[in-house]
C-alpha cells in the first residue's frame, strides 16, 4: 500500500519539491508576508511532508485493528483520514517551531501566518495521500474479490465433478428408477417406497448441484429420504437425531453439506448392532449448526481418506461467506460446526 511503499522516501522528496515549486511560482510567501530564505522554506515543506506521511504509516496498523471490518471499509478510511489530518497539523506546528522559533527566533505571533500556511499545506497533502491510498485500497479489494470469485468458480466446478463421480450417472439412475418403480411387484410396498425415496435424493442433488447456497428447510427435506435409505441399509445400527428450531430454517447452507457429513461419519466409523453410530444434528443458538457423532473408528478403511467432502464444504463456506467451518475431535466425539448464513 501507499504509506508502506518501498520507494516512499523518494516520493516524499518529489512531492515536497513539487509543492515548494508551486508556492514559489505563486509568490505565496510574499502574499502571506513570510520572511524566510528559500532553503529553510524547502526544509519546512519537506519536514511537513515526511512527518505527515510517516505519521500516517505508523498509525495505520492501529487504525486497521480498531476500525477495519469487512462490512464497513468506509468507516476505516474515514477515521484514518481524520487521524491523518491531526498528524499533519501537528507536523506543521513542529516544523514552524523548529524553523521559526528556534532558527529565526520569531514569536508565535510572528509565526501565525507561516503556521496557517503550513497547516493548509499539511491538510492538503494528507487529503492527496489518502485519496491515492483509498484508490489503491479499493483496487486491491477488487483484485482480492475477483481472485476469490475465480477460486470459488474453480472450487464449484471441482465440487460438481465430485458430485458427478459420486452420483454414478444420476440422470441414468433417475430415469431408470422410475421405470423400475413401475415394474416392482405391487404387493411389495416397502420396495416401492425405497425407490421413491431414492429418487428424491437424486432429484435434490440434480436440482441443487450448481447452487452456492440452499435454504436449510430444503436441505432438511432432502436429508429425510437420505436417512430413510441409510436406515433401510443399517436398520438399528444407525441413529440420526435432528433438533432444529423453526426460525433457523430460513437460513442457508451449502447444498448437500449435511449429506456429506453424515456420509463421512459412516465411512470412517463402525456401524453395527453391537456398536450403533449416533449422529446428532442441532442448532446451538448462535447462528451455527452442529453435526456430531460418537467416535468408533474403523480398524481398516477400504480406501484411504482424501477428506475431499469435508475440505470442499470448508472451502466453499470460506469463499462464499468468509466464515469458517469448525472441526473438533475429542476422544469420544467428532463434531463439525456449520455457519447458518443469511442472504443480503
Amino acid at each position: 500500500m501507499l504509506f508502506h511503499h518501498r520507494y516512499r522516501y523518494l516520493f516524499m522528496i518529489l512531492l515536497a519539491l513539487y509543492a515548494f515549486m508551486n508556492t514559489a511560482l505563486c509568490n505565496v510567501y510574499y502574499y502571506f508576508d513570510i520572511n524566510i530564505t528559500w532553503y529553510y522554506a524547502l526544509l519546512t515543506v519537506v519536514g511537513v511532508t515526511v512527518l505527515t506521511w510517516e505519521g500516517n504509516r505508523l498509525i495505520k496498523p492501529y487504525m486497521k485493528r480498531k476500525f477495519l471490518v469487512q462490512k464497513n471499509k468506509f468507516r476505516f478510511l474515514g477515521f484514518f483520514f481524520i487521524a491523518g489530518n491531526f498528524i499533519g497539523m501537528a507536523a506543521a506546528v513542529v516544523m514552524v517551531y523548529l524553523v521559526g522559533n528556534l532558527i529565526y527566533g520569531y514569536t508565535w505571533e510572528q509565526n501565525w501566518n507561516p503556521l496557517k500556511l503550513n497547516i493548509i499545506y499539511a491538510t492538503l497533502i494528507n487529503l492527496f495521500l489518502h485519496l491515492v491510498n483509498a484508490i489503491l485500497f479499493f483496487f486491491r479489494e477488487y483484485r482480492r474479490q475477483w481472485s476469490e470469485a475465480e477460486e470459488l468458480r474453480r472450487n464449484s466446478e471441482q465440487a460438481q465433478v465430485q458430485l458427478i463421480k459420486s452420483q454414478i450417472n444420476p440422470h441414468f439412475l433417475f430415469n431408470n428408477l422410475n421405470v423400475l418403480s413401475g415394474m416392482v411387484i405391487k404387493n411389495n410396498p416397502e420396495a416401492n417406497h425405497f425407490i421413491e425415496e431414492f429418487s428424491k435424493v437424486y432429484r435434490y442433488i440434480l436440482n441443487n448441484q450448481e447452487k452456492e447456497l440452499v435454504p436449510l428447510s430444503s436441505e432438511l427435506e432432502f436429508i429425510q429420504p437420505y436417512i430413510f435409505l441409510l436406515r433401510t441399509r443399517f436398520e438399528n445400527s444407525l441413529q440420526v437425531s435432528i433438533n432444529i428450531p423453526e426460525h433457523y430454517k430460513n437460513c442457508h447452507v451449502v447444498p448437500a453439506s449435511l449429506q456429506m457429513l453424515i456420509e463421512n461419519a459412516i465411512k470412517h466409523n463402525i456401524v453395527s448392532s453391537q456398536r450403533p453410530l449416533h449422529i446428532d444434528i442441532h442448532a446451538n443458538g448462535n447462528q451455527t449448526l452442529i453435526v456430531s457423532n460418537n467416535l468408533q473408528p474403523r480398524q481398516a478403511v477400504e480406501e484411504p481418506s482424501t477428506r475431499i467432502g469435508l475440505q470442499n464444504i470448508m472451502k466453499r463456506y470460506e469463499l462464499i461467506s468468509g466464515r469458517n467451518v469448525v472441526v473438533k475431535k475429542t476422544d469420544g466425539v467428532f463434531e463439525v460446526t456449520l455457519p447458518l448464513l443469511t442472504l443480503n
